[in-house]
């Protein structure tokens, strides 16, 4: 599958009707989710670490470039990956080592260790390069996390986005955004919007009323999983 596919995804949806990405943490849960008929799938860098044995942003850039690799392998879908800040790569470099995984796409943040916002004209500047790198290869989310360690503010989150998109971004993520902040968002950001939903139809339904381009759900499922597995267990004890 292509980032051309991929891509297309985004576009011409009716209003209320998001592109629902679940988040696979391997590639059984790939295929699994795969086979319940979704046309793509979206990794999730807290639901890889925690399958893997690391805290969310431990895991070491090899072992996430090897289990994206596998999941891709595992499904005939498009995936995209959640490869956090880029792990300090340069572009070329950050490109070529995803590109080799097979992914169409990635989720790319502008905090650092989830307590502090980039400079957004640096960052900005760096997208740039990656999607000169990348050509029409990747699909580029851009994760803004004004709502996970800034202001709050939604006007910041409008600002940022913007830059981005002008630097060639093809989505924007406003990670933890209050749904009521939506429509907002939606007014002053042009083209998709990824939000993140609990794992369930109720919240998907009012994030696309309420302008969600796409819906993805973190480490939702890798958790909701766990503890399903956890209960089993529990269960079987006698």
């Amino acid at each position: 599958m292509t980032a051309s596919t991929f891509r297309a995804l985004h576009h011409g949806r009716a209003s209320g009707d998001p592109l629902v990405l679940p988040g696979p943490w391997d590639a059984a849960s790939a295929r699994a989710l795969a086979d319940a008929g979704f046309p793509a799938l979206a990794t999730p860098s807290a639901g890889i670490a925690a399958s893997l044995g690391y805290e969310d942003g431990s895991t070491p850039p090899d072992e996430m470039f090897a289990a994206v690799a596998r999941i891709v392998r595992a499904v005939s879908v498009p995936v995209s990956a959640d490869i956090e800040g880029g792990y300090g790569l340069a572009p070329r470099e950050l490109v070529g080592r995803l590109l080799e995984t097979g992914a169409v796409g990635c989720n790319l943040e502008d905090s650092t260790d989830h307590a502090t916002l980039k400079d957004p004209q640096r960052h900005a500047d760096w997208l740039a390069e990656v999607r000169a790198e990348a050509g029409d290869a990747l699909f580029i989310n851009a994760r803004v996390d004004t709502f996970l360690v800034g202001t709050g503010d939604p006007a910041d989150a409008v600002a940022r986005a913007r830059l981005y998109v002008a630097a060639g971004a093809d989505c924007v993520y406003p990670l933890l955004a209050p749904p009521e902040v939506l429509p907002l968002l939606r007014e002053g950001i042009e083209g998709p919007i990824n939000m993140a939903a609990e794992p369930d139809k109720e919240s998907v339904a009012e994030l696309g009323r309420l302008g969600a381009t796409r819906i993805t759900f973190g480490p939702g499922m890798q958790r909701y999983a766990a503890r399903a597995v956890g209960e089993l267990g529990a269960a079987l004890r006698v």
